[in-house]
């Protein structure tokens, strides 16, 4: 097992086995990512084994839990004990296992209440902010929010102009309630809408979902492949 004490590495070492440029090395040193490396009499750093592995770490977890998470399971790693990076890790991999639920549950709503059909609409159809965020489990504030990105609009009606939502924004609400809940944000979704109100509203959602599932899946085979150079970077903190 590779310790502190192992043969010297210099900085662009790490950085050309780590795939990170020399910059970005002393970064993670100066953030803690990485452990403090020893010096030369001259003030030159010398980097071991160790720090390879918590660079390559770094850089898989920075996209399996994003880079403050990672910074966290790193430092954490470093002073131990290892049950804390364990319980970081174990968090990190409950929080994808829910995104996936949520992401099922989405695509399975969404099927169903886009092929629900929109018959004559009548105006004791309509349903106000109120009713709809009722409906839906949702604040009031939230579909001001959507209406404000233009997520799903309702109509006015005058002379207040008070928001009533006809049967087909109102499904719309429930797509927008269903994808957000899985996890897609506010721009995807602007960009997304128009097009289910044009009719391409299955493929649309799909699409959307699909690439969802390809960022959780992206995101958990990061958190697989930080596991070899964690575990060294453990064992060095350990002694072992």
């Amino acid at each position: 097992m590779s310790t502190l004490n192992s043969p010297a590495l210099r900085t662009v070492d790490v950085a050309r086995r780590a795939g990170c440029s020399v910059q970005q090395v002393r970064n993670l040193e100066r953030d803690g990512v990485l452990p403090p490396a020893a010096r030369t009499a001259a003030g030159y750093r010398r980097y071991t084994e160790v720090h390879v592995s918590a660079a390559l770490s770094y850089r898989a977890l920075a996209v399996g839990t994003g880079p403050v998470g990672a910074r966290r399971i790193l430092r954490a790693a470093h002073r131990g004990p290892a049950q804390e990076v364990l319980a970081l890790l174990d968090a990190a991999h409950a929080r994808l296992d829910r995104e996936r639920t949520d992401l099922g549950l989405a695509r399975e709503a969404s099927v169903l209440i886009s092929a629900e059909p929109v018959g004559d609409v009548r105006p004791s159809d309509s349903m106000s902010v109120s009713e709809l965020a009722s409906a839906l489990g949702v604040r009031p504030s939230a579909l001001r929010h959507w209406d404000a990105e233009g997520l799903v609009v309702p109509d006015r009606v005058p002379p207040r102009g008070a928001r009533r939502y006809s049967p087909a924004q109102a499904r719309d609400a429930r797509i927008v309630h269903q994808l957000r809940g899985a996890g897609y944000r506010i721009a995807p979704l602007r960009a997304l809408m128009p097009g289910l109100r044009q009719g391409h509203r299955s493929e649309d959602v799909r699409a959307a979902l699909a690439s969802r599932d390809a960022s959780i899946t992206v995101r958990s085979r990061a958190l697989l492949d930080a596991s070899a150079s964690l575990s060294a970077v453990l064992a060095a903190a350990a002694g072992t």
